[in-house]
């Protein structure tokens, strides 16, 4: 078991100059395990769950990551979530602390799955989730969601790919 190894996050088809054309290989039913892993931790303000200010806040900390050299193509995630309908809490993978950012370390059992299609069908997604951790004889602890390219690439690239996160445990044995 590789400990604090992400699937292979290939870069290197990027015709919009912005993001790049997502390869699904090897992010579809993927175990991760994390040890302390390094995450830079950005919030977003969010309209009933619908991101004021992602365009802003990604550019900005893109770029706080570039400045500090701690960002990896190979070892490279951002994991969203929703904690309420305003806000939105976004992990950037990182190689070392940027300053002036919230710096955490994430520790845990992940496993992921691929979506593809509009980001309106993430409650359908979340089930389809559910059954297959279920099927894993697994609970999910937390849903992060890794939004692949922004709503602009997707259209150029005719797929919109999503990987749920889904921090897990063991589904518990009744007594």
């Amino acid at each position: 078991m590789e400990v604090n190894t992400l699937p292979h996050y290939d870069t290197s088809d990027n015709q919009t100059g912005c993001c790049p054309r997502f390869n699904t290989e090897g992010w579809d039913e993927r175990e991760l395990h994390f040890e302390n892993k390094l995450f830079l931790k950005a919030e977003t303000k969010s309209l009933f769950h619908i991101p004021t200010n992602m365009g802003s806040v990604f550019s900005k900390t893109f770029g706080d990551i570039e400045s500090a050299d701690a960002h990896s193509d190979g070892d490279f995630i951002v994991m969203s979530r929703d904690p309420s309908m305003w806000k939105g809490e976004h992990y950037f993978s990182v190689t070392r602390d940027v300053p002036g950012h919230e710096m955490v370390q994430l520790s845990g059992d992940f496993l992921t799955k691929v979506f593809e299609g509009p980001f309106r069908d993430i409650g359908k997604w979340e089930k389809e989730m559910e059954s297959y951790l279920h099927s894993k004889g697994l609970t999910q602890k937390m849903a992060y969601y890794f939004y692949t390219t922004c709503p602009k690439c997707a259209k150029v690239y005719g797929k919109n790919y999503v990987v749920a996160v889904a921090e897990v445990e063991p589904v518990p044995v009744a007594a």
